[in-house]
C-alpha cells in the first residue's frame, strides 16, 4: 500500500487518545495500543485548522485538512496551481549539525555524494549506505560554512544516528554530531508561489532571486533569530524548507497562512505530489537491500570520472562500483509505470507482456490528481526497464496492461536562477 492508503485507513480506524503532558516543542500521547506519539509544536494549530491527525513516523501529523480547500485532491492541485503555495509540517524529520575540522571527511564515509566539493551554502541529495551497498536512508546535506547541516527522514532518524555513532566510535578525527531533536521545527513551503510567500518573512535585502535550488542559509524569519532556509522540496515544484525555534513555530506558521495563497496541506497530498514528481519514499521505494543503481539514483555519486565514483571510500562502495568507477550491473531497476485502468498498490506483481513471467513488483501507486489516471513506480528485472516496455500488472487478481514510463510523471519546476 502507498502512504496515502495507509494513513487514510489509519485516520478512519485509529483508537482514541488519552491526555498527555504538553510542552512547547514535544508532547506525547498514549493511544489505546500504547503507542507513544510525538506532537509537533503545531499540533493545536493543525487541529484548529481542521487537520485530521494520524500516526506517522512516531508523530501525530495531519493527513489532510477539512474545509473548503481541504482534502487530498484539493490540497494536491492547490500546490501545482500558478501563484499558490502548500504548507507542510515536516517537523518529524531529523535535523543534524556536524562540527569539527574533519566533518566532511567523516560524512563522506557515510554517504555517496561529494560533500567536500560543496561550496558554502550549497547542498545535495545523498544516500547513506550500509556494508552491502544498500540504502539506509536518503538525506539532504548542506555546507553551512561553520558546520554541515543534514536532514534525514523521520521514520529512520534514530536508526540513522545509531549507525552514525557506530561509525564515529571507529573514526580517528575531529567531528561531533549535534542532533537538534524537537528544539527546531521544520516547515516545507511548496508551489509556484512559494518564493513570494516566504519573502514576506525574510529580512530586507535577502536575495531569493539568486538563491539557487539546493542552497541554504541561516537567517531570521519574521524577525526571529536562529532560523534557516533551504531551497528544496519533495513535490517537484519550487519551494523551501524553513527551520525555526520550536517556541516560534506557531507565530511563523500563522503569519504564512495569513497569505490567502498559502494552504495548509497534509501527508496525503505530500505523498501523491512526490509520486507525480517521481520521487522515492524510503521504506516503500528504497530500503536497506536497494543499491543506488537499482534505485536509479546513481547520479547522486556524480557522473563518469567524478571523484566519488573513482575514489569510492564510502561504506559498501565495492558492491556498487568497479575499481574503474563504473556501475556494477544490478539485478533490477526502479521504473515508472502507467497504462493500467485501476491504481496499482504496493506489492502488486509485475509480469512481462505475456502475463506468464513475474518480473517485479510495485512499490508505490496512486491516482494522479493532475493526470487523472493511475501512476505507479516499482522494480523490474534488468532488461525490462526500458521506456515503453509493455508489462502486465496483477491488480485484485486481474491482469491489466501497462507500460514502463519515464519519470517524473508530471513536469518538474525546480527553480533556476535567471541568466
Amino acid at each position: 500500500m502507498t502512504l496515502v492508503s495507509n494513513i487514510l485507513r489509519s485516520a478512519s480506524t485509529r483508537a482514541s487518545t488519552a491526555s498527555a503532558t504538553a510542552t512547547v516543542a514535544k508532547r506525547a500521547l498514549a493511544t489505546a495500543s500504547d503507542e507513544v506519539l510525538v506532537k509537533t509544536a503545531l499540533y493545536d494549530f493543525h487541529k484548529e485548522l481542521g487537520g485530521d491527525m494520524v500516526s506517522f513516523a512516531g508523530y501525530e501529523l495531519p493527513v489532510l485538512y477539512k474545509g473548503e480547500n481541504g482534502g487530498v485532491m484539493k490540497e494536491h492541485l492547490w500546490c501545482r496551481e500558478e501563484g499558490k503555495v502548500a504548507m507542510f509540517d515536516v517537523s518529524h524529520m531529523g535535523q543534524i549539525r556536524w562540527h569539527g575540522k574533519d566533518r566532511a571527511d567523516f560524512i563522506e564515509k557515510l554517504v555517496v555524494g561529494d560533500i567536500k566539493g560543496l561550496a558554502p551554502g550549497s547542498g545535495c541529495l545523498s544516500l547513506v549506505t550500509n556494508a552491502n551497498g544498500g540504502i539506509i536512508d536518503d538525506t539532504v546535506i548542506t555546507n553551512a560554512g561553520d558546520f554541515i547541516y543534514m536532514v534525514v527522514n523521520g521514520a529512520t532518524k534514530f536508526g540513522d544516528m545509531k549507525h552514525f555513532q557506530e561509525q564515529l566510535d571507529a573514526f580517528d578525527g575531529d567531528v561531533t554530531m549535534e542532533y537538534l531533536e524537537d528544539t527546531k521545527q521544520l516547515l516545507a513551503i511548496q508551489g509556484p508561489g512559494a518564493a513570494n510567500a516566504v519573502a514576506k518573512l525574510l529580512p530586507d535585502g535577502f536575495d531569493l532571486t539568486n538563491m539557487g535550488f539546493m542552497t541554504g542559509a541561516d537567517t531570521t524569519l519574521d524577525g526571529i533569530d536562529g532560523c534557516r532556509i533551504t531551497r528544496c522540496g519533495y513535490t517537484g515544484e519550487d519551494g523551501f524548507e524553513i527551520a525555526m525555534p520550536a517556541e516560534h513555530t506557531v507565530s511563523i506558521a500563522s503569519k504564512l497562512v495569513e497569505d490567502e495563497t498559502v494552504n495548509p496541506t497534509g501527508l496525503g497530498a505530500r505523498d501523491s505530489l512526490r509520486l507525480e514528481a517521481g520521487l522515492c519514499l524510503y521504506g516503500n521505494d528504497l530500503d536497506s537491500t536497494t543499491t543506488p543503481t537499482m534505485g536509479a539514483l546513481g547520479w547522486t555519486m556524480g557522473g563518469p570520472g567524478s571523484r566519488r565514483r573513482t575514489e569510492g571510500g564510502f561504506i559498501g562502495a565495492e558492491h556498487i562500483l568497479t575499481p574503474e568507477g563504473k556501475f556494477k550491473k544490478s539485478s533490477k531497476k526502479r521504473v515508472g509505470i502507467m497504462g493500467m485502468k485501476a491504481p496499482a498498490r504496493g506489492h502488486a506483481e509485475i509480469y512481462d507482456a505475456t502475463g506468464e513471467n513475474l518480473i517485479g513488483e510495485i512499490t508505490s501507486g496512486t491516482f494522479s490528481p493532475c493526470l487523472k489516471k493511475p501512476i505507479a513506480m516499482g522494480y523490474v528485472e534488468t532488461g525490462n526497464h526500458k521506456n515503453g516496455t509493455e508489462v502486465m500488472i496483477k491488480i485484485r487478481n486481474k491482469m491489466q496492461k501497462a507500460a514502463v514510463t519515464k519519470m517524473p510523471f508530471v513536469e518538474s519546476h525546480y527553480y533556476r536562477i535567471p541568466e
